[in-house]
C-alpha cells in the first residue's frame, strides 16, 4: 500500500511541474543595446509577422479649396509584440512627396533657358500630370528592414496634395511644416487620427513611447528640417540627407537665376508639378491658387532677386523654435542640392546650443552617415541610451580615397586649423596667369566674351581661350587641405546691362578623356548676379564699362588638393550647365588689381607657401 502511496506522490509532482511549466512564458521581446548601439533582435526581424495600417491625421490647415482641414495620409509599420505583448517603442518617421509617384519629364516641362537676361522666356513651359500609383494600407516600404528589427516602429506620410494626402503642395510653404507636425503630435497622443480620411472613426498610437525621429534624403530630408523648425515636442533627432534647406538657394544664386545640377530649366513651380500627385479633382483649385498665382507672382525669373516669397521657404529663417537633435549629412560635390545648404543649418543648430554633428563625404547627391553613426543618434535621443553620441567629433569626413562608412573625425567643420590665404591674380588669364599671395599695385584689365555653348570643363582644358579667364597658382609640392567656404570679390565691368557671372575653383590638369572622381577636377563653384553687387533684394542695372565689386561665396568644400596639381581660378560668364543662356557676345571686363579669392587652408599661410615652393 505504501508503495502505491509513493507513487501516487510522484504523479501529482510530475503534474505540478508540468503545469508549472505550460504556465511558464517566453521572455518577452525588447530592444537589445550593445555598445551605445541598438542591437537586431531576431523576435522583430520577420516582416510577415509585422503589422501594418493606415489612417489620416487632421492637421490645422486648409489649402485645398473645400472646407475642412485637411488630413494627412499616414501607415504604421511594428512589431506584432505592440500587439501581443503590450510592447512600447520610439518611431522612425519618413514623410514624402514622392511616395505616390511623380510627373514624366515631358518635352517642354523646364523653362526654356535660351533667351536673354532680364526678359521672359521665349514660351510657356508644359505642366504634366501625375499619375498616381499605390495602393493602401502601404505608402512606402523604405527604412523598414534597417529599423524595425532594432527596435523601432516606422511611420509614413505622404505630403500634403500628394498621394491619398489631402491638401496642397506648396513646395517649401507652411502646411509643408505643419503636416508632420501633426503627425508626430499624433505619435505624442495629441492629436487625432482616423481610420478614413473623412469618417470620426478614430485609431490611437498606443503603442508609441512617443520619442519620434525623422530622416529622409533630399525632398525627404527637407521635410524633417521643416518638422523641426517648428519645434514640436515628442520630435528628438533628425537626420537630413542631402536636405534642400532654402528654395532660393536651390534656385537661384547671389541673385542670378541658376538651375541645379542636371535640372537645366527647373523651377519651383516646374517641381511643384512633378510632385502634385494627390485628389484629381482638387488639383484645378491648387494650381490656380499655388503655382498660378503665389509661385508666378513670386519665383520672379525676371531678376533673381530675393523677396518675400523666398525668405517664406528658407528654413534658416524659422529656426528658432528648434530642438531636435541634428546629425547633418551631405555631399561636397552635390551640384543638385548643393553642400551649402547643409552648413547654413548646421551652424545654426550650433550656434542655437542644439545637439549637433555634420557629415560630409566627397560624392554627389545623397549619401546617408554610417550606419553606425546613425544608429548611435536614434540610439540617445529615441531609446535613451547614454551612449555619449553627444560627446563624439562634431564634424565627420570622408577622405578622397576613403569608402563612405570609414569617415575621419574632425573637432568641428570648418577644420579649425583652417585659415584664410588672401589669393590675387596676375596678367594672362586668357591662357593661364598667376594666383599667388601677390597683389598687382597697378590697375590691369583682362576681358573675356561670354559664350554659353562652351562647357565649363571645356573652358578649364582650352590652353588659350578668348571665352575665360583662368588663374593658377604654382603646381604643389606638396598636398594642401582646404576646409571651409572660399570667398571671391569680382572687380567687373560688362558691356552690357545684365551679364551673368560664373566662378569654378579646379584643380589641374584636367584629366580629359579618362575615368576620374569628381575630385580630381572640380573643387568648388559659385555663380553670381553683378546687378546684385549690393543687395540681393534689388538689382540695379550696370552701366556699360563701370566696374562693380561682386562679392559671394563659394561652396564649402573639405578636400586635399594633391601634390603635382595646380589650383586655378577660372571666371567666365555664362554656365552652359547652370544659368541661362543669353546670345552670345556679351563682353566682361576683370580688373584684377581689385579681384581676389579668400581660400580656407588648413595651416594657413605657412602651409600655402610651403606647398607652392
Amino acid at each position: 500500500m505504501k508503495k502505491y502511496r509513493n507513487i501516487h506522490f510522484l504523479l501529482i509532482l510530475l503534474a505540478s511541474f508540468t503545469i508549472a511549466c505550460a504556465q511558464q512564458k517566453e521572455p518577452k521581446a525588447t530592444p537589445i543595446f550593445k555598445d551605445g548601439e541598438a542591437q537586431i533582435v531576431p523576435a522583430f526581424e520577420d516582416p510577415s509577422s509585422w503589422i501594418r495600417h493606415d489612417l489620416w491625421v487632421e492637421t490645422d490647415f486648409n489649402t485645398d479649396g473645400d472646407d475642412t482641414m485637411d488630413r494627412m495620409h499616414v501607415s504604421v509599420t511594428r512589431p506584432q509584440q505592440t500587439d501581443t505583448e503590450g510592447l512600447k517603442l520610439p518611431i522612425v518617421y519618413v514623410t514624402s512627396p514622392y511616395f505616390a509617384g511623380v510627373a514624366q519629364d515631358l518635352p517642354g516641362t523646364m523653362w526654356n533657358v535660351e533667351h536673354e537676361l532680364g526678359k521672359p522666356a521665349n514660351e510657356e513651359r508644359v505642366h504634366p500630370e501625375v499619375k498616381r500609383r499605390g495602393k493602401r494600407p502601404i505608402i512606402s516600404n523604405s527604412h523598414l528592414k534597417t529599423w524595425i528589427p532594432r527596435g523601432y516602429i516606422v511611420v509614413h506620410s505622404s505630403s500634403p496634395g500628394t498621394g491619398l494626402s489631402q491638401g496642397a503642395p506648396t513646395v517649401g510653404g507652411p502646411n509643408e511644416s505643419l503636416a508632420p507636425k501633426a503627425v508626430i503630435e499624433w505619435l505624442t497622443g495629441k492629436r487625432k487620427g482616423y481610420t478614413t480620411p473623412d469618417g470620426n472613426e478614430t485609431v490611437d498610437a498606443f503603442w508609441s513611447t512617443g520619442k519620434v525621429g525623422m530622416t529622409g534624403t533630399s525632398y525627404n530630408g527637407t521635410l524633417p528640417l521643416a518638422a523641426a523648425t517648428t519645434g514640436v515636442e515628442g520630435l528628438e533627432a533628425i537626420i537630413p540627407i542631402a536636405p534642400n534647406t532654402s528654395y532660393y538657394h536651390y534656385y537661384r544664386s547671389n541673385g542670378l537665376v541658376r538651375s541645379p545640377g542636371g535640372y537645366l530649366g527647373e523651377d519651383i513651380d516646374v517641381l511643384y508639378d512633378f510632385i502634385h500627385s494627390g485628389d484629381e479633382a482638387k488639383r484645378p483649385y491648387n494650381n490656380k491658387t499655388v503655382r498660378d498665382t503665389e509661385m508666378i507672382n513670386g519665383m520672379d525669373r525676371i531678376t533673381g532677386d530675393y523677396n518675400d516669397f523666398w525668405a517664406g521657404r528658407d528654413y534658416l529663417n524659422q529656426m528658432e523654435p528648434m530642438k531636435a537633435a541634428l546629425l547633418m549629412s551631405h555631399g561636397f560635390n552635390d551640384w543638385n542640392v548643393m553642400p551649402e545648404h547643409s552648413y547654413r543649418i548646421y551652424a545654426q543648430a550650433k550656434a542655437q546650443g542644439i545637439p549637433s554633428q555634420i557629415f560630409y563625404h566627397q560624392n554627389g547627391h545623397g549619401g546617408p552617415p554610417p550606419m553606425k553613426m546613425r544608429n548611435r543618434w536614434f540610439t540617445r535621443y529615441l531609446h535613451g541610451i547614454e551612449n555619449g553620441v553627444e560627446n563624439d567629433a562634431r564634424a565627420w569626413i570622408v577622405r578622397e580615397d576613403d569608402k563612405r562608412d570609414n569617415p575621419t573625425p574632425y573637432a568641428e567643420y570648418p577644420n579649425p586649423d583652417a585659415s584664410e590665404v588672401t589669393l590675387y591674380l596676375g596678367a594672362g588669364g586668357s591662357q593661364k596667369g598667376n594666383l599667388s599671395t601677390k597683389q598687382q599695385k597697378s590697375k590691369k584689365v583682362e576681358s573675356l566674351t561670354d559664350d554659353y555653348t562652351i562647357k565649363g570643363a571645356d573652358h578649364a582644358m582650352a590652353e588659350n581661350s578668348a571665352h575665360r579667364l583662368l588663374y593658377v597658382t604654382p603646381e604643389l609640392t606638396e598636398d594642401l587641405h582646404i576646409s571651409g567656404i572660399p570667398k571671391i570679390t569680382v572687380r567687373v565691368a560688362s558691356d552690357q546691362p545684365a551679364a551673368n557671372l560664373s566662378v569654378w575653383l579646379v584643380s589641374l590638369p584636367w584629366e580629359d578623356g579618362k575615368e576620374v572622381k569628381i575630385t580630381d577636377n572640380i573643387i568648388t563653384r559659385g555663380w553670381a548676379d553683378p546687378k546684385n553687387h549690393s543687395s540681393l533684394r534689388e538689382e540695379e542695372p550696370l552701366v556699360p564699362g563701370t566696374f562693380y565689386d561682386v562679392t559671394f561665396d563659394l561652396m564649402p568644400d573639405d578636400q586635399v588638393i594633391k601634390k603635382g596639381q595646380q589650383i586655378g581660378l577660372m571666371i567666365f560668364s555664362s554656365d552652359n550647365e547652370f544659368t541661362l543662356h543669353p546670345k552670345p557676345g556679351t563682353q566682361l571686363m576683370l580688373d584684377l588689381s581689385g579681384t581676389m579669392l579668400s581660400l580656407p587652408v588648413v595651416g594657413g599661410e605657412t602651409a600655402f607657401a610651403k606647398a607652392i615652393k
